[in-house]
């Protein structure tokens, strides 16, 4: 009986519940609410219609985005809404309002000031719209706030500060340009636990002051500018969980004797900064530690070996230091790392055993240290690993390496640059994996033999560099048949014979509109080199300009006049080969090309006028080819005439026919590096010298012996005598045949 009972009164509790709520859907505003959210609606202007509010309806409270407690509006939800113009003062008579969430939307201007003086107002999301000015919070405003979020807006001044507001636990000002010092101590009230205050403009040093936010969990100051070491006081903080202070210039070492107080540490990113000295080996304790990032910093010593006892670790990236020594590291404590990065470093032996027991490792990186070896055969069982980068690590046996890796059947990029400098080959069978491969690098490593068969079968290639081999033999056929290959880099090697016909059929790069099916690869160091061996450095897939790298080599026959369906392709380099015939008008049908070399071949004929159409073209080289006219307008009048000397009969100077006479040509047709245009110069300079040495000479003798200086003036005695004889007597006889003609 006792339960019937229970039973009843809940079910008349949500009877009065149930009936209310419809109630305050239906209900009508107050009548001061009704007249604010009207006077803000009209400062939306055309935007206004999106919250379909209207004036001729009174219950506000079922308007989109509002809801109300007793008649009273308590909440103003219209995130997201492609909302424009001001926000409307008359938003500050809404006196109960507890939530305010204008964020995702295109407001300008600067918010009203007396936000501040909503009594109720408890969080505050500006988030994400072009608000300016100063944010002003007075002293004694936002009393009752827990919550403000104001980032990525374009807000200036002095960051904002809430002294009264002592529930306030979240405070995010990123991504504006607030600037001046950085005073922690006037935002740490007692309960805050997140401040982020990530890509402003602040400058100085970070103050003492952590004393105070004694629950502290988060501090992002990202990209901000800051400068000097890191106060003692901000290791005391024993509920700190994500400290990051990435991209600015901070400086000094790590106080190994309190890092290990972080207990409840799980993501720490320091990287980009000034750090120096060596990393303290005190993560025993950081049990909790899930992210670790130290990277381009100037740290030393060796890896700290107290790694072992952090099991949660997905992350560690300790890449472009000077870290140093053997890696003592024992991976098979650590079953959860993702991602390895220990690139740019100076470390040394072999890759520790222990690695091959991190499964679920995914990106693995140890380029540019001094390991040595061979890939062990028990990388086999990295199953999940999608990209390995060992650039000038040292490794050795290139076709061991591959039968290995072939059975990691997620590999997507894989870069072994500047590696295996003995002699090695491409082996040509045996590999039969490498479904997933999306790059693959294997520049610089003195490889011979030819283009392996095997590679036909890598249907998702996307990158394929063998620059700066000794690679030799024709281009395949089929290799234009890789339909989502948009880079491909062959230069440096030995190829001979044509280009295949089949690179004017690559799927990828014959239309702008053309994706892969496959995701991009982010976050992954990828380094290009060109011939002055300068770095340059893709972060991930899509920066690589879709290009055909084929200069130096040995390839003939005139260039493919169907290169030009391909108008997705930004870089067309043919230069240093044996090309013949003319440029192919049809070039001009490259819309997107923003580079094109055709320089130090054996092209013929004039440069295509319709090549004034390309846009785009930024770079543009024939030199040590053709003959004829420049072409003149579009982009050809900001190249320089360095991209055209070496050209018999090719004009130099603009708007000049080749038919009238200039005043200097450069010519020359050697197939060469390192042509000398400036013969001419140095020839005159060497005739000065040798002119002013040798009348040097003359001048010393003459003043110094007597006899050689009298006979010297004596025969010029002589010889003026002799002129002067000469003269007077042709004078004479030229005026007796005039005289007998006028008297005959």
């Amino acid at each position: 009986m006792g339960g019937y009972h229970c039973l009843f009164h809940l079910l008349f509790i949500y009877s009065l519940l149930h009936v209310h709520g419809i109630h305050s859907l239906n209900q009508t505003c107050n009548t001061t609410d009704l007249e604010a959210l009207l006077a803000f609606s009209n400062g939306l202007g055309m935007s206004s219609r999106l919250v379909g509010w209207g004036s001729s309806d009174a219950a506000c409270c079922s308007w989109t985005g509002v809801s109300c407690d007793l008649g009273r509006v308590v909440g103003l939800e219209l995130s997201n809404r492609s909302l424009h113009g001001g926000i409307s003062h008359a938003i500050t008579l809404l006196d109960g309002l507890v939530t305010l969430n204008l964020s995702r939307n295109s407001f300008r201007g600067q918010p009203p000031e007396g936000l501040g003086r909503l009594a109720r107002l408890r969080k505050l999301d500006l988030t994400v719209n072009m608000l300016s000015g100063a944010f002003l919070a007075s002293e004694g405003g936002y009393l009752a706030i827990e919550v403000v979020n104001v980032s990525f807006n374009k807000f200036t001044g002095s960051y904002p500060v809430f002294p009264g507001a002592m529930n306030l636990t979240v405070l995010d000002i990123s991504s504006n340009a607030f600037s001046g010092g950085f005073n922690i101590t006037a935002l740490c009230v007692e309960p805050v636990k997140a401040l982020r205050f990530s890509r402003n403009g602040f400058n100085g040093e970070i103050l003492a002051g952590f004393g105070r936010c004694r629950v502290l969990a988060e501090l992002s100051i990202d990209g901000s500018g800051l400068t000097g070491n890191l106060p003692s006081d901000l290791y005391t903080l024993s509920e700190l969980r994500r400290p990051s202070l990435r991209e600015n210039q901070l400086s000094g070492g790590l106080i190994s004797e309190y890092l290990g107080n972080f207990s409840q540490l799980m993501h720490i990113d320091l990287s980009y900064n000034l750090f120096t000295g060596v990393i303290p080996d005190v993560f025993g304790g950081l049990r909790r530690l899930e992210f670790l990032n130290l990277a381009t910093n100037s740290f030393s010593g060796t890896l700290p070996a107290s790694l072992s006892s952090c099991p949660m670790l997905r992350v560690i990236n300790l890449r472009n230091n000077s870290l140093s020594g053997e890696i003592a590291v024992h991976f098979n404590l650590l079953p959860r790392l993702n991602v390895l990065d220990a690139g740019s470093n100076m470390l040394s032996g072999a890759i520790p055993p222990s690695l091959v027991w991190c499964t679920k490792l995914k990106t693995l990186n140890f380029g540019r240290n001094k390991l040595e070896g061979e890939i062990p055969e028990s990388f086999k069982n990295l199953q999940s690993l999608l990209h390995l980068s060992l650039v000038h690590s040292g490794f050795t046996n290139l076709s061991s390496a591959l039968r290995v890796l072939q059975h990691l059947p997620k590999l997507t990029s894989l870069v072994l640059t500047k590696n295996l400098r003995g002699v090695e080959t491409l082996p040509m069978d045996g590999i039969s994996g490498f479904k997933s491969m999306q790059v693959l690098v294997l520049a610089h490593c003195a490889l011979s033999s030819m283009i392996p068969p095997w590679l036909q079968n890598l249907e998702s290639l996307r990158v394929l560099d063998l620059s700066w081999n000794k690679l030799n033999g024709t281009i395949p056929l089929w290799l234009g048949n890789l339909n989502n290959l948009f880079y491909l880099d062959l230069s440096n090697n030995s190829f001979s014979g044509e280009l295949p016909e089949s690179f004017i059929q690559i799927k990828s790069l014959l239309s702008s509109n053309y994706s892969s099916e496959h995701a991009s690869i982010e976050g992954f160091p990828l380094f290009k080199k060109n011939s002055a061996d300068k770095g340059l450095q893709y972060n991930h897939v899509s920066s690589f300009p879709p290009s055909l790298i084929l200069s130096n080599n040995l390839l003939v026959k005139p260039v493919l006049p169907g290169l030009g369906h391909l108008v997705n392709l930004h870089v067309l380099n043919l230069s240093w080969n044996n090309f013949s015939g003319g440029i192919p008008d049809e070039l001009s049908n490259m819309s997107s090309l923003e580079a094109l070399n055709l320089s130090h071949n054996d092209l013929s004929g004039s440069i295509p006028a319709s090549l004034t159409k390309l846009t785009f073209l930024s770079k543009f080289d024939v030199s040590y080819n053709l003959a004829g006219d420049i072409p003149t307008g579009g982009q050809f009048s900001t190249f320089a005439n360095a991209d055209f000397v070496g050209n018999s009969a090719l004009c130099i100077l603009r708007n000049a026919s080749c038919t009238e006479e200039a005043p200097f040509v450069e010519t020359g047709n050697e197939q060469h590096r390192g042509m000398d245009t400036t013969m001419p110069a140095m020839t005159y300079i060497t005739g000065e010298v040798g002119f002013a040495f040798g009348l040097l000479i003359v001048w010393n003798v003459l003043f110094f012996i007597r006899p050689w200086r009298v006979a010297y003036f004596l025969t010029i005695d002589r010889f003026f005598d002799m002129i002067y004889v000469m003269t007077v007597v042709k004078v004479n006889m030229l005026r007796r045949k005039w005289e007998y003609k006028v008297h005959p």
